[in-house]
Formats: structure tokens, sequence, C-alpha cells
């Protein structure tokens, strides 16, 4: 019953992680691939906010 009162330990997990840090802590690494994946999710959000866009403007330009 004791084991079931015991309480979390608290985490210090970082973000980012550099390159040549060896802390086992963290949630993104500063890599080349990091930075292409947010690139590439960056400019998937900008075309679909743009086509959001366009499309509104092309429904309300019918009516």
């Amino acid at each position: 019953m004791k084991d079931k009162d015991q309480k979390q330990p608290e985490e210090n997990a970082e973000l980012v992680k550099e390159e040549n840090n060896p802390k086992g802590n963290y949630i993104f690494q500063k890599t080349g691939i990091t930075k292409l994946g947010f690139v590439i999710i960056l400019s998937i959000l900008i075309l679909i906010a743009f086509g959001i866009f366009l499309s509104g403007m092309f429904f309300q330009s019918t009516n």
C-alpha cells in the first residue's frame, strides 16, 4: 500500500537539445532533420491558410 502513495518525481525535460549536449531529457534536438521538418510543416500550414483564403474569396465573389 505504501508504494501507491508515492508521488511521481518532478520531471526536468527541456524543449530543445543542442547538438553537442549529452543531456537525455529533451523534446526536440537542434539538427538538420528537425529544421527541415519544421520548414516543411510551416510551409504546409501556410498553403492551407492561403487555400482557405482563396476559397473564401471565390465563394464570396459568386454571390
